[in-house]
């Protein structure tokens, strides 16, 4: 069954490879009744009729300069799915670090952690005290659960801002469903995310709702985020990213994963597997750190998601130009048993998919002191690695030596259709580099050009 057709996107599709109007309003028109059953052909092709009139109207821009510059984008070549976005690997934080650049660095003096530092959230200094913002997105393969859907997206965005030393003070959501999606979905994700509301006594303050494409797009696909913000009292809680120190210990909490578990364990077909998910851990390990006093004294915090420890620990190397080694026999008792069992009996390695673990780099110091105040809030957690100077690197500590634990194009594959798609990155990944590149850099030349326009035309 189709859940989704840009009905805009096809026309233009079609219209590019030359094909005839009446071609072009037949294929609308099936796409059109696969979902509005109870349409008649007639009115099917008065929607097909003014989806063509539309397309060709606004293909007519002006041979203004300006105009076409505003109104055209610079093209890649380059796909999403070709370039790994949102697959959190390689090819994902490569166009996420382009998409920093043209972000780039803040005017104002204030901002203390920006899109820059490749870090879980946002911070700014307001009146002596640290504004800390973040935002998920719900797990795209969640549309069809969306209970799961809000509770791991609001959980996610809570633990981006818990891991930059801040206590949450309020959340907002954004969702976004197609135009046949029934609204039974909005109110599920929505109660996905008070349950979590409620379970941390983090209240939702605000939200948006929109159909996706507006009358453009068919289907019942679901997608939406969740944003949080929260307050640390001072610059020096705000545990970074970019703080980590060769003296570093590595601590690590026990771990049941969220939204990607959650899919990898629906289309299993293991069911019972989402339950593990259900909890808020997490938040009591974070928590207990911020009671206790002891977030000053930790370099830097974080959360395993963006391609499991593969790719978290990839980035942190690479940002404070540090060695991270790890000992696996000390990871693995810390994944939950059964999403364990989940991963390996289906071939997927559990270092690179989002376990939901908190990391912790602390000096060795005070680390009994932080592994007791966690464990006293009813969270387990370990020492799983040390860090030193010298080249990026992360290494895997194992009964058969240590090995590199090398970032890979894409994230562990956690679905079948993944595995089909692999890993690896596709041949010619250096080209594809240059194009996004381009593109960028051009995305970078029309920001300055239209700045500088507005402010001449004010």
């Amino acid at each position: 069954m189709i859940i989704l057709s840009d009905l805009e996107g096809l026309t233009r599709k079609l219209m590019a490879k030359r094909m005839s109007i009446e071609e072009v309003k037949n294929r609308l028109i099936d796409e059109i009744l696969t979902y509005k059953e109870n349409l008649s052909n007639k009115s099917a092709e008065g929607l097909a009729n003014a989806i063509i009139e539309e397309v060709k109207e606004s293909g007519n821009i002006p041979k203004s300069n300006t105009l076409k510059l505003i109104l055209d984008y610079s093209k890649s070549g380059v796909s999403m799915g070709l370039m790994g976005v949102g697959s959190r690997g390689e090819g994902d934080f490569f166009v996420h670090r382009k998409l920093a650049e043209i972000a780039g660095k803040p005017s104002s003096s204030r901002a203390l952690l920006y899109p820059l530092y490749h870090d879980d959230a946002g911070a700014i200094e307001v009146k002596g005290r640290v504004l800390v913002t973040a935002v998920d997105g719900m797990h795209s393969r969640l549309s069809d659960f969306p209970f799961l859907a809000g509770f791991h997206a609001s959980r996610a965005t809570l633990r981006d801002v818990y891991v930059k030393g801040a206590r949450p003070i309020g959340m907002l959501i954004d969702l976004h469903l197609a135009d046949d999606g029934d609204v039974g979905k909005l109110f599920d994700f929505e109660a996905g995310v008070s349950a979590v509301s409620m379970l941390t006594e983090t209240p939702i303050l605000t939200g948006s709702t929109l159909r996706i494409g507006g009358d453009m797009v068919i289907g019942d696909r679901m997608t939406g985020c969740v944003g949080a913000f929260g307050i640390a009292e001072d610059e020096s809680m705000l545990a970074a990213r970019h703080k980590v120190k060769p003296d570093s210990v590595i601590l690590m909490t026990e771990g049941a994963g969220g939204g990607t578990i959650c899919t990898s364990a629906i289309y299993s077909g293991r069911h019972d597997v989402v339950l593990e998910t259900l909890n808020v851990q997490f938040v009591k390990a974070c928590r207990a750190l911020l009671d206790s006093g002891l977030i000053k004294k930790i370099y830097a915090m974080t959360d395993v998601t963006n391609g499991g420890i593969r790719g978290d620990a990839t980035e942190i190397s690479r940002l404070s130009n540090i060695a991270l080694h790890f000992y696996e026999k000390e990871i693995r008792t810390l994944v939950n048993a059964k999403v364990l069992e989940l991963l390996e009996s289906r071939g997927i390695d559990y270092l690179g998919v989002s376990l939901d673990a908190l990391i912790i780099f602390a000096p060795e110091d005070y680390v009994k002191e932080i592994m007791k105040v966690v464990r006293k809030a009813g969270v387990r957690v370990s020492k799983v690695g040390f860090v030193e100077k010298g080249m990026p690197k992360v290494a895997l500590m194992t009964s058969e030596g240590e090995k590199n634990l090398n970032l890979k194009f894409r994230e562990s594959a956690y679905t079948r259709i993944k595995k089909v798609v692999g890993e690896e990155a596709p041949y010619g990944l250096d080209e594809l580099k240059i194009k996004v590149e381009e593109s960028a850099k051009k995305a970078i030349e029309k920001r300055d050009f239209v700045v500088k326009y507005v402010k001449s035309s004010s």
